[in-house]
């Protein structure tokens, strides 16, 4: 019985080194201060086991600390995920990824070999701000030519055209006008209220507001015996008195009788 056991001791040593070596092998990168495993998750699915304390890579060369590279057509070279909270460092919550230059130099570049685009920033809410800078410098090469889908020459069009809009009804706004037939019917008007015909070849024009500061003309309507024509403000500074005259007979004889004409009356401001 004793040299049974005794022949299967080297089997017994080498099956105790395996076991060791295995169980060695599964406790690596299980915590804190172990190794990595290559194509494993480190430190593993066990939450408890998940690091407390950075992981740090010092290094001193001339190219970079740590380069992580895919040579698959579909993998990428690294994923970063966190759990971070609104604000950003500034207020206490570190990004998912910063790049700190701590001299003057760049703090990043993104490049790419070919395609349509370079890269993408997306939000699950659509309203978010893309990115923020307190840098006012132009940024070299970026076009910056489509706004709200429309270019720059649009835009600059379109302003053009609503300033001429806004000028117009501007100059509209402050030229008033009324026109008035014979029998002192109140025709096209902008700004005037009313009018009245109380003699022959005499009218009153009413406007809504104070024209005093304005520009006052009228003008007889009409090429047939068509005479001389005045204008007068009243006091209370709305009201316009006319009289329209008679241009003479066929024979070309002048006349300054009172006649009934048609009018057009027009205030500038």
């Amino acid at each position: 019985m004793f040299r049974k056991i005794r022949s299967q001791g080297p089997w017994v040593l080498a099956s105790a080194v395996v076991l060791g070596l295995l169980i060695s092998s599964f406790a690596v990168a299980s915590g804190e201060g172990k190794n990595l495993l290559l194509g494993k998750r480190n430190p593993g699915s066990n939450a408890s086991a998940a690091l407390s304390s950075e992981t740090q890579i010092i290094a001193n060369n001339g190219t970079y600390g740590t380069r992580q590279s895919n040579k698959s057509d579909k993998g990428g070279g690294a994923i970063y995920g966190c759990r971070s909270g609104l604000g950003g460092s500034e207020k206490g919550f570190s990004p998912c990824i910063r790049a700190a230059n701590l001299s003057n130099g760049r703090a990043f570049e993104f490049s790419s070999n070919g395609g349509t685009e370079v890269g993408q920033i997306t939000s699950g809410n659509t309203n978010a701000a893309p990115f923020i800078t307190n840098a006012h410098g132009v940024a070299t090469g970026l076009n910056a030519d489509q706004v709200d889908g429309k270019s720059a020459s649009e835009i600059t069009t379109d302003a053009t055209t609503a300033a001429h809009t806004d000028a117009l009804a501007t100059a509209q706004g402050l030229t008033q006008f009324a026109a008035v037939a014979a029998d002192g019917t109140l025709g096209a008007k902008r700004g005037a209220t009313s009018a009245t015909h109380p003699s022959a070849g005499n009218y009153t024009v009413v406007f809504a507001n104070d024209i005093s500061a304005c520009a006052i003309q009228a003008t007889e309507s009409t090429i047939t015996n068509a005479g001389a024509v005045a204008a007068e403000l009243g006091a209370d500074k709305k009201t316009v008195a006319v009289r329209t005259r008679a241009g003479g007979d066929a024979g070309g004889t002048t006349t300054t009788d009172v006649t009934d004409r048609p009018f057009h009356l027009t205030v500038s401001c």
